[in-house]
């Protein structure tokens, strides 16, 4: 694809709450397809809804683009050619537009009150027409307004929505559509406390920031021959539009922060997932990379830069796409097994700090490859490998101790002979460890998974952890021996008890 001009793309979220699945998804397609062609990726703060507007968003939504790594090359951080990049900090321009489109006779006044426009409203309903305005102030005279504004009535300013006719535009990813302009409303564009709704806004800002494609999401779709008409009232050139398409939940219905915890980019953020992971799951929800391995299979696991190479939005599908959170955590995983031990262990750290365990790097470098083949998500080390750093270990029940197909003195027999076979072992590495625990097992009737596990709960507290011997190494016959005293004593008292 050519573009005539130079490619300028946006991500314009609204501070409104925690950052929106389906918003990065829309701010990671602008950034593929402005890296795609050389372009600049914007950001851009809509926060023209004050009542809505939530301080905390601001950080959310830029510590959250930042966690993915894409990179903006306008904003309010770093300023650029077109700032202020914060829409409240750029309503003179907005009435400006505003009061020009009322001069031009392309919008005009409306000073009804919210009571007013209800009862306007249900009249219209009543009458077997759609809810919405009549329309009755584009009959005002300036002598009216004049008037109106003497008594100090607020107004709001509307857009004059051609009566006949349609409007018609092209989307890149859904081709040609056309909406009769009788079944349009006449849109508020500013309103009475000053601040524009977002019809005006970001369409001014996208003209003065010579912004050359609008993608964003599907529900805009409605909206759009407004934002047609407004240009063409303007006279200005319309940006490209593409909207990507809804991201369903696999429930059914599209995907929600009210109904769904996975909506939320903190979700994911605190939940152990790989920014790399989620990048390039989200490049395939509603967009395919089409790349095939020598084997001719579709290729899975890919960065954003090499979508990047590919990425055109006539390649977007056209039709609700199933956020598959089982799926992403698959990718997790393949991420989690392409590191290196030393990037891994950095990852995985942060993880076992915040549950409040104080990890040793040497240690945490050793246990990384006994975890990366048994992890999904980041957050799995806790509770797969903790215990290297706890001074103490808890279990829950003696019987935690006890293996299906044995019993409470075999157990106890096992874990006494078990320690001191460990005890008098020269060399503590695993490999001589097993060669000493096998025959222990043999000799005591049992299988050796039966008792490898109860070593397993009395050394850890948990029933699954990285493979046994090589934990043991790493705890140190200290350690290893102490645990197991104790889950002894544990198991006697219970006896006894």
């Amino acid at each position: 694809m050519t573009e005539s001009r130079p490619v300028r793309v946006r991500f314009a979220p609204s501070p409104t709450g925690d950052l929106h699945i389906g918003g990065v998804r829309t701010a990671q397609f602008n950034w593929l397809f402005a890296r795609r062609h050389g372009g600049k990726f914007i950001l851009r703060i809509e926060d023209t809804d004050q009542k809505r507007t939530q301080e905390q968003s601001y950080s959310s939504i830029t510590e959250g683009l930042r966690w993915t790594g894409l990179d903006w090359d306008e904003g309010p951080d770093i300023g650029g050619p077109f700032g202020p990049y914060v829409q409240s900090q750029r309503l003179e321009h907005y009435r400006q537009w505003s009061d020009w489109l009322v001069r031009n006779g392309k919008a005009y006044r409306a000073y009804e009150t919210s009571e007013e426009l209800e009862v306007i409203s249900a009249a219209r309903r009543a009458n077997g027409l759609p809810p919405g305005y009549d329309r009755r102030a584009r009959n005002l005279t300036p002598e009216d307004w004049a008037r109106f504004d003497a008594e100090g009535r607020p107004f709001v300013i509307r857009l004059k929505v051609p009566l006949e006719g349609e409007t018609v535009f092209e989307d890149m990813v859904r081709g040609i559509i056309r909406v009769k302009n009788d079944t349009l409303q006449d849109a508020v564009l500013l309103k009475s406390d000053g601040y524009p709704t977002y019809h005006l806004a970001h369409m001014v800002d996208d003209h003065l920031m010579e912004i050359s494609h609008v993608i964003r999401a599907e529900e805009w779709i409605a909206s759009t021959p407004l934002h047609v008409i407004l240009y063409q009232a303007f006279g200005w050139e319309p940006p490209r539009f593409a909207h990507a398409p809804v991201i369903l939940h696999p429930d059914g219905g599209k995907i929600s922060k009210r109904k769904h915890p996975e909506a939320a980019m903190s979700y994911f953020i605190k939940g152990g997932y790989l920014p790399e992971a989620l990048t390039n799951f989200l490049c395939n929800v509603g967009w395919n990379y089409g790349k095939t391995d020598d084997k001719g299979e579709e290729i899975q696991v890919f960065s954003k830069e090499e979508a990047s190479q590919s990425f055109e939005l006539e390649r977007m599908t056209n039709t609700g796409t199933k956020f598959d959170v089982k799926k992403l955590q698959w990718l997790n995983g393949e991420y989690i097994r392409l590191m290196s031990d030393e990037t891994l262990a950095k990852r995985l750290r942060e993880p076992l700090e915040r549950s409040g365990l104080e990890v040793n790097a040497d240690t945490l470098l050793k246990i990384t490859p006994l975890v990366r083949e048994r992890i999904k998500l980041l957050n799995e080390v806790v509770g797969m490998a903790g215990f290297f750093f706890k001074e103490e270990i808890a279990i829950n029940s003696p019987t935690d101790l006890i293996q299906k197909g044995m019993n409470a003195p075999q157990t106890l027999e096992g874990l006494r002979r078990a320690a001191e076979l460990l005890a008098g072992l020269s060399d503590f590495s695993h490999s001589a460890q097993e060669a000493a625990l096998r025959p222990l097992a043999e000799a005591m009737g049992v299988k050796p998974g039966q008792l490898f596990g109860a070593i397993r709960v009395a050394i850890s507290g948990e029933k699954v952890s990285p493979p046994l011997f090589e934990s043991m190494e790493i705890l140190g016959r200290d350690t290893v021996l102490g645990r197991i005293s104790k889950a002894i004593q544990l198991l006697e008292s219970a006896q006894t008890a």
